[in-house]
């Protein structure tokens, strides 16, 4: 089952079983709230089924999403190994099965088979860079261009076509890339109004290569 996820895709079944071993299956309801922004716990989540998404909040109740992730992502990884508080909240988006491993069972299989730990480094490090590519955007680039981003990293070819197959609200959007709703709003009416993108059904389109400037 593990070698479905990203985070251990480089490791041999011997190890992969290892792992296996001391994972423990957790499910979980639509909007069920997994850890707060804060919470001392430690244990690496992986994500089975379902999806979730990461935010932060402040005392108003505004909230800020940083990313969702959904089979075969993964999330933890940090307090995992420097034993510090969550940075982020993460709340299921629907209902979700998800494997959960404590710190100290996988740090006994690093410590039995040191020759993991080199492969997760991998892509740990590869995570850290795309966090780096994220706050990049948002210190950098215009409200326009974080949308385009947004829209690029989500879609997915379906019989020729690009899908955003993540139902996204204009409000659920604007909490993606930092800026207001009514923003969102004109961005994707403009890009709607330009053949761009078609937002008709449950899913949005994008019809042609969106343009690089609004």
């Amino acid at each position: 089952m593990l070698e479905e996820f990203r985070l251990f895709s480089d490791l041999s079944d011997e190890e992969l079983e290892l792992i296996q071993s001391r994972a423990v299956a957790r499910n979980f309801p639509k909007n069920a709230v997994i850890l707060n922004e804060g919470d001392e716990t430690a244990s690496l989540y992986l994500i089975q089924s379902g999806r979730v998404k990461f935010f932060l909040s402040d005392a108003d109740g505004k909230e800020v999403i940083l990313n969702t992730e959904g089979p075969g992502g993964y999330f933890g990884e940090l307090s995992l190994l420097d034993g510090q508080p969550r940075s982020v909240s993460v709340m299921t988006l629907e209902p979700s099965t998800l494997q959960v491993v404590s710190r100290n069972d996988l740090f006994d299989c690093l410590r039995r088979n040191p020759a993991i730990s080199l492969k997760l480094l991998r892509h740990l490090s590869r995570r850290l860079r795309e966090l780096s590519d994220d706050v990049r955007s948002l210190a950098l680039v215009d409200v326009y261009g974080r949308v385009v981003r947004l829209l690029e990293q989500l879609a997915t070819e379906e019989d020729g076509a690009r899908v955003v197959s993540e139902k996204l609200t204009h409000q659920e959007i604007s909490q993606r890339v930092g800026s207001s709703r009514e923003m969102v709003s004109r961005i994707m009416g403009d890009l709607g109004k330009g053949g761009y993108l078609d937002t008709s059904g449950e899913r949005i389109l994008i019809l042609k290569a969106l343009p690089r400037h609004w």
